[in-house]
């Protein structure tokens, strides 16, 4: 049922493809999964099939947001590195204004790499599905730099998990206060700022990308 070879640009892996004979078996197993799941589900009214597949839902819903990693990562290494760039991409397809990450408030890598701040990743799989950076500050706010989940991992619960752990990066690093500023256009990302006791102060950076300033 099933056929192994070796992989055409590394011999050392063996690849194992199901043969003919294995995909009929493979279907055959597969109706009768179906036919076990609906006999299970025979006896439920609707109403409780949809609460079931609801729940079901969430579970599986759960279990990808505890896959998570957030990882301290160099602002520079390739996985920062697209992360931000799909956070740039993201602002200039919702904003007509156009944001450019090297004018106003920046986040450069020297500014987000220890001891001046941190840069880290989220982390699904192995892929990079987050980012999010803080600028340590002496004797002022540090700063939450860079938030961003990728639209495909959003509803999860990531953004408030990230928003944890640049807060307590802003801790260790000895700030009793933080700032982030944010666009109008990001209403998810002000709706969690706001949810998670951020309130809006006084404009205190010249960003001009920023509509609203939070502490």
């Amino acid at each position: 049922m099933v056929k192994v070879s070796a992989n055409r640009g590394d011999r050392r892996i063996r690849v194992a493809r199901l043969t003919p004979v294995g995909r009929r078996e493979r279907t055959a197993l597969d109706r009768r999964s179906d036919e076990l799941a609906l006999s299970l589900l025979a006896p439920l009214s609707p109403p409780r099939r949809e609460r079931l597949g609801n729940a079901m839902r969430e579970v599986e819903r759960l279990l990808v947001a505890a896959s998570v990693d957030i990882a301290p990562l160099d602002p520079e290494h390739a996985d920062a590195r697209y992360c931000l760039s799909e956070y740039v991409a993201e602002l200039n397809r919702r904003s007509s204004r156009g944001f450019d990450p090297a004018v106003g408030a920046t986040a450069h890598p020297h500014e987000v790499r220890p001891p001046a701040g941190q840069f880290f990743v989220a982390y699904l799989h192995g892929e990079p599905i987050g980012c999010g950076a803080v600028k340590h500050r002496a004797d002022s706010p540090a700063e939450i730099k860079r938030m961003w989940i990728a639209p495909r991992a959003r509803g999860l619960g990531l953004g408030r998990r990230l928003l944890q752990t640049l807060e307590a990066c802003a801790r260790s690093g000895g700030a009793r206060v933080a700032h982030i500023e944010t666009s109008a256009v990001l209403t998810e990302a002000l709706a969690l700022y706001r949810a998670t006791g951020w309130v809006e102060v006084p404009a205190f950076n010249d960003e001009p990308f920023a509509d609203h300033w939070l502490e």
